[in-house]
């Protein structure tokens, strides 16, 4: 019996090592992983590069107080600026807290403006982490009822809705927008080009703050260094984490000049933020983004990835959708199958991630390949048909 609070459904398996793509548990069964720690392992398990700049950093110190000049965090800062055309870098430890962030700026740019009851826009089906602040901003009440009242000032509207944002932004004092422009927890909802334009553009005219939330679909993995580039746009404030140092913890959020003069000491701050392992390893991360051109092979394998589902699936009763961009890629079902995530463990030596309950989550690793792709295609396939096969028999 584990002495662990029981806040995660886990697989009863202990991985032991991992490399690329694959993990290997107690017996040397090898496993394709699907989700790359939901959307960390960018780089794969076990980077060499990755780990020889930790081995190195560990040499010199881990932590240093944010009271001193560090070179690292100023270095990341100067490469997350020039990829994102944005003026300065706050680093903390995880999404949710990049987003916390990002909501105190929002808050912060009201009072500043004398904006009253100011409010801030979100979407339905939104996800921006667990925290009192950021589960205010998601929309799933499953993952807020038991917790009474949280903070106010939310509007929660639909997704590449551009009308209900006008109709809220006429009828409240509304201070910032955020939306993530691919929903990940939300089932890989996707959005467009025109909306996150038309968003810019709406900002803009009522001196609102768009924020962007691509801690899960930024840092290459959409084909773009951040998805929001598609459209030619640059947000107020811009969140990130996850993949950002391939599994050591870092978040971080970005803002305009405008914003970065409003700030000063005292109003913010994060112990562990900006630590110089963590920063080390990010910018090592980009570094071998740019280097090994992945942006564009990202796009490649995607494509690849759902038009060898797509080619499979079309007939597969089951079937609802098959939806991505680059390697961040949805498979709806018509309905639920039970423990499809351990029956794919189990029986295909395959880790998959399922949100919303009947949508398959695939977050590869950026190293996978077109044979990983082929048996991942191929195992679901089997595994889908053999699934609709028994429900008839069933009938």
């Amino acid at each position: 019996m584990s002495s662990l609070i029981n806040f995660y459904q886990k697989l009863e398996v202990d991985f032991i090592r991992g490399e690329g793509c694959y993990l290997w548990d107690e017996s040397n069964t090898r496993y394709l992983d699907m989700t790359s720690g939901i959307g960390v392992n960018n780089l794969g398990f076990s980077h060499v590069e990755l780990n020889g700049e930790i081995h190195a950093q560990i040499q010199n110190y881990i932590h240093l107080s944010n009271l001193f000049k560090n070179s690292w965090s100023e270095k990341l800062s100067d490469k997350l600026v020039e990829i994102t055309q944005l003026h300065a870098s706050f680093f903390c430890n995880s999404g949710t807290e990049a987003n916390e962030t990002a909501i105190k700026i929002a808050k912060l740019y009201a009072y500043e403006k004398n904006i009253e009851n100011p409010k801030i826009i979100v979407m339905n089906q939104g996800f921006h982490g667990r925290t009192l602040g950021a589960l205010s901003a998601t929309s799933n009440k499953k993952y807020k009822e038991k917790f009474g009242q949280l903070l106010d000032g939310f509007i929660f509207v639909d997704f590449n809705c551009i009308d209900q944002i006008l109709e809220v932004i006429q009828q409240h004092n509304v201070c910032a927008i955020l939306l993530e422009p691919i929903q990940g927890e939300g089932g890989i909802h996707i959005a467009s080009t025109l909306y996150l334009k038309q968003l810019r553009k709406i900002c803009d005219q009522y001196k609102v703050l768009l924020i962007l939330d691509e801690i899960q679909c930024g840092l290459a993995r959409t084909g773009y260094w951040f998805y929001h580039q598609k459209a030619g746009i640059i947000p107020d404030i811009l969140t990130l984490a996850k993949g950002l140092a391939n599994g050591v913890p870092i978040g971080a959020c970005l803002v305009s000049q405008k914003l970065n003069d409003l700030l000063m000491p005292g109003l913010h701050g994060s112990t562990f933020g900006g630590n110089p392992l963590a920063c080390r390893v990010a910018l090592k991360v980009l570094e071998i983004i740019e280097r090994e051109e992945l942006i564009l092979k990202n796009k490649q394998k995607g494509e690849y990835l759902i038009n060898q589902l797509q080619s499979k699936f079309t007939s597969v009763e089951g079937i609802k959708s098959i939806r991505g961009v680059g390697l961040m890629v949805a498979i709806e079902l018509n309905e639920s199958i039970e423990d499809i995530s351990q029956q794919l463990f189990l029986q295909h030596k395959i880790l998959i991630n399922i949100t919303q309950s009947k949508i398959i989550r695939l977050l590869p690793s950026f190293l996978i390949t077109e044979e990983d792709i082929q048996y991942f295609c191929d195992s679901l396939y089997h595994f889908i048909k053999s699934k609709s096969i028994k429900n008839k028999e069933l009938i």
